[in-house]
């Protein structure tokens, strides 16, 4: 006898997440196999594969695409059981299919299901689109910002209009952006700015970045900014926080953020966890991992979760001063990082200023 397994929502999403339904890859009455990917979840934050839990037919789908949807809710179920009888109902058809499957099987044996999807649905070829991902692969990520390009061609302008186009969102600008008026919503917002010197960082970088370099780690200036973070938290719990309305939630690790803009566009937020157990050597190795694979798009829904400090460093921009925004709510604080540059200053010397 049958039996129906339900497709579920991932449930271990953080607090505040929002997730929508991405792409479906398999259509009602279609077999799949368990462990094969089944639908896209998309986050403020990641698009995650959703997997078969079951071999069979899928026989429902309960959400489908641009959906919200709650952690741990059902959005489809998978017949278990019908495989075979599907298998030879549609077995005299399949040969021809088969074949021609074989003959793109070198062109498609780099993409993952989601991109073969999304290339079929807007009717694009691989080699219209230059892949960011890790070789050179094509990432759901770059088939969108295609997508979006292509789509913001100028549109007809009405009678004494000006002339103008619109470019479509991609769901994380969004999400983004929606994040971004709910927390100075619920939040107040109050920007402090300090100047550092920052001469003794720079030698220190200067004198280690070479050793650290041959054995594959890239020393970055954030490097330093989160050693910085970890030793502030520490001095004053507060900043390190959870605000609930009967009391201050005061968290024991330094879980801290760290923006990173993606190459076709958007931002995330990948998470170094209990940063305050590291040394400086082993931060740099810790970001530039993080901040590689979410380069890739290959970050896992736990890299971007559980964060308490976020930091941005908007001076790669060669922005001096800015009021970043705490967007991964309910954090206290951000840090935001302007340009680091060169610039004469008075010091005192003998009660004289040189």
């Amino acid at each position: 006898m049958a039996e129906l397994v339900a497709i579920a929502a991932p449930a271990d999403q953080a607090e505040g997440t929002e997730m929508v339904v991405g792409t479906w890859l398999k259509n009602v009455g279609e077999s799949v196999t368990r462990n094969e990917p089944l639908l896209e979840i998309t986050t403020d934050k990641v698009t995650v594969e959703i997997a078969a839990p079951a071999t069979g037919i899928l026989r429902e789908i309960l959400k489908s695409a641009d959906q919200p949807i709650q952690a741990g809710e059902v959005l489809g179920r998978i017949e278990v059981g019908a495989v075979e009888a599907a298998g030879r109902a549609k077995a005299d058809g399949a040969a021809p299919a088969r074949e021609s499957a074989a003959a793109g099987a070198p062109a498609a044996a780099e993409l993952t299901a989601a991109v073969r999807r999304l290339l079929a649905e807007h009717g694009l070829e691989p080699s219209a689109i230059s892949g960011t991902g890790r070789g050179g692969r094509i990432t759901v990520q770059d088939v969108e910002a295609h997508v979006a390009s292509r789509a913001g061609t100028p549109t007809k302008p009405e009678l004494g209009a000006y002339p103008s186009r619109k470019v479509p969102h991609t769901g994380m600008r969004r999400s983004i952006a929606q994040h971004m008026v709910q927390s100075v919503a619920v939040a107040p917002h109050v920007t402090t700015v300090f100047e550092a010197d920052l001469s003794a960082i720079v030698a220190h970088r200067e004198a280690h970045r070479a050793a650290l370099q041959a054995d594959g780690v890239n020393l970055t200036y954030t490097a330093y900014f989160i050693r910085a973070s970890v030793a502030a938290l520490q001095a004053v719990p507060e900043v390190n926080s959870r605000w609930h309305d009967d009391a201050l939630e005061l968290f024991d690790d330094c879980n801290i953020g760290v923006a990173t803009a993606l190459p076709q566009g958007g931002l995330i937020l990948p998470v170094i966890h209990r940063a305050q157990t590291l040394d400086l050597r082993a931060t740099a190795a810790r970001l530039h991992d993080l901040t590689q694979r979410a380069r890739s798009g290959t970050l896992a829904p736990s890299d971007v979760q559980h964060g308490t400090f976020s930091i941005s460093n908007h001076g790669v921009s060669g922005s001096l001063i800015a009021a970043p925004i705490v967007i991964p709510q309910p954090q206290s604080a951000i840090l935001g990082v302007g340009k680091l540059e060169r610039r004469p200053v008075a010091r005192e010397q003998g009660g004289k200023d040189v």
